[in-house]
């Protein structure tokens, strides 16, 4: 067929039809037009006079169940947006004219496209990356062993004796993107150097853009770099940025949460570990002690690191070396207190969910509330990820309080806010969807807070000698490692 000859015949549709009646379908001389009402579209089938018109109406069916898994909503601009995959899904029920014997199930299936092979280059790539980082614990004991062999002998130890892997942090990382790249990246001969003057151009060669390189050609070939737990903190690096001016002592503050719930209530279990991070990056402010206010009231475990003071810390409330003539390392992150809460006390949940599906017929109402227990906390990007059943399309929304999305081809409804705080403590979500109860758990939840739930806080930094204070800045996050109602 011409594409002047389709364009025509559907141009002619619009006019063939007739809205009084009830019938499905509309005949010319040569043509049948089998078609199905879409709220404020048609969907359209042109066939021969002399197809079987129950299974072109079974077809037309099954196109129609092909829509609301790839779009939202049944508006044209949906359509438009998704056009590329309807048009791969539409393949696999008609092929050269005729009906393929295929069901919803196995259109899904073919359009994922699947690759053994795929599952295999990957399962190798992750045995490779685990024998770098093998490679590099390795490397990183012989390092200590040398640093302590030297600092028995007498000689000048490199980097900072006992303050966590810094020192070596730089060669390790550059050991894994090497060895990496060496397995996965097929080796380029380099291009020749041009004579000519200055070039703005970006330059090879770096440890740091060998790593963006090879990162960028994983994104290439399709790959999902972040993991479902880390795709939170990579967004929470790109919201929580560190502050513009930086002073020469700052601070990290962070705390992860990991926290598991039943759907009838009751708290299985919640666990909250943070940390300080300590970064010196002007040498005359090595020699510092910090003032630490912890007024936790939840019996939060504190740790200090080893080379720090304990008495003075638990004495006056101070974070300094042990040996005050000694210095804190110049331009490394150092950890030099962390804490750990675990609990199954439910006063102590930051954000209560409460998940009620009610089965009404052939349908399920879900209705869905949060509540900010923690009422000092302010929750950004905060999403809740609710399951759904395969198959039965998009859900019908009734109230909602923020935003929605609809994942067709996860099968997932994410409740989106971007702020839960004291003012917007509360809200809900009502939506109806084909389903058991079961189908819609474990509900899950993200979010990233500049508050963090421990309240410590650093309000004070002074010198050892002197007493005199020293600017610092402070930059609070608090993540999400694990959020889950079962």
């Amino acid at each position: 067929m011409t594409r002047t000859r389709i364009e025509g015949l559907l141009a002619a549709f619009p006019k063939l039809m007739n809205t009084g009646k009830q019938h499905t379908f509309v005949e010319t001389e040569s043509v049948r037009y089998v078609y199905q009402p879409m709220e404020k579209l048609y969907m359209v089938l042109i066939t021969t006079k002399n197809s079987n018109i129950l299974e072109d109406l079974e077809t037309l069916r099954l196109f129609s169940r092909v829509i609301p898994e790839y779009c939202r909503a049944l508006e044209e601009n949906e359509i438009s947006e998704h056009c590329f995959d309807l048009i791969f899904a539409f393949d696999e029920i008609v092929a050269l004219g005729y009906r393929e014997n295929v069901n919803l199930a196995q259109i899904r299936t073919f359009t994922e496209m699947d690759s053994h092979e795929e599952k295999v280059f990957r399962a190798v790539r992750e045995t490779q990356e685990r024998e770098a980082k093998a490679e590099m614990r390795r490397k990183a004991k012989e390092l200590q062993q040398a640093r302590r062999d030297a600092e028995r002998h007498g000689k000048k130890a490199p980097g900072f004796g006992g303050f966590g892997s810094s020192a070596v942090s730089g060669g390790v990382t550059a050991m894994i993107s090497e060895t990496i790249i060496e397995t996965e990246k097929p080796k380029v001969a380099p291009a020749p150097a041009r004579p000519s003057g200055p070039s703005k151009a970006l330059k090879l060669g770096a440890k740091g853009k060998e790593v963006d390189n090879f990162v960028d050609k994983l994104k290439s070939e399709g790959e999902n770099i972040m993991t479902s737990v880390g795709k939170r903190s990579a967004e929470a690096a790109k919201v929580l940025t560190p502050p513009i001016n930086m002073e020469s002592v700052h601070m990290k503050i962070e705390e992860k949460i990991s926290l598991t719930c039943g759907r009838d209530g009751g708290l299985q279990n919640m666990e909250l570990h943070g940390m300080i991070m300590l970064h010196i990056s002007d040498e005359k402010f090595a020699r510092i002690r910090l003032h630490v206010e912890n007024e936790d009231k939840r019996g939060v475990q504190l740790q200090t690191h080893p080379n720090v003071d304990k008495k003075l810390f638990t004495t006056e409330s101070q974070i300094g070396l042990k040996n005050p003539e000694k210095s804190f390392p110049i331009n490394s992150d150092v950890g030099v207190l962390k804490w750990r809460l675990q609990t199954t006390e439910e006063s102590f949940i930051p954000l209560t969910i409460n998940c009620w599906p009610s089965e009404s017929g052939n349908s399920c109402d879900v209705n869905i509330e949060y509540e900010l227990q923690e009422e000092s906390l302010e929750l950004n990007d905060v999403i809740i990820t609710i399951p759904l059943p395969s198959g039965v399309g998009a859900p019908v929304i009734g109230e909602i309080d923020g935003e929605y999305r609809h994942d067709s081809r996860r099968n997932l409804l994410e409740w989106c806010l971007p702020v839960i705080d004291a003012k917007n403590k509360t809200g809900s979500l009502e939506f109806s969807i084909a389903g058991q109860p079961n189908d819609f758990f474990p509900v899950q939840v993200s979010f990233i807070s500049k508050k963090n739930y421990c309240n410590i806080q650093v309000t004070k930094v002074t010198q050892v000698d002197g007493n005199s204070p020293v600017r610092f800045s402070t930059e609070t996050t608090f993540l999400v490692d694990k959020y889950e109602i079962l």
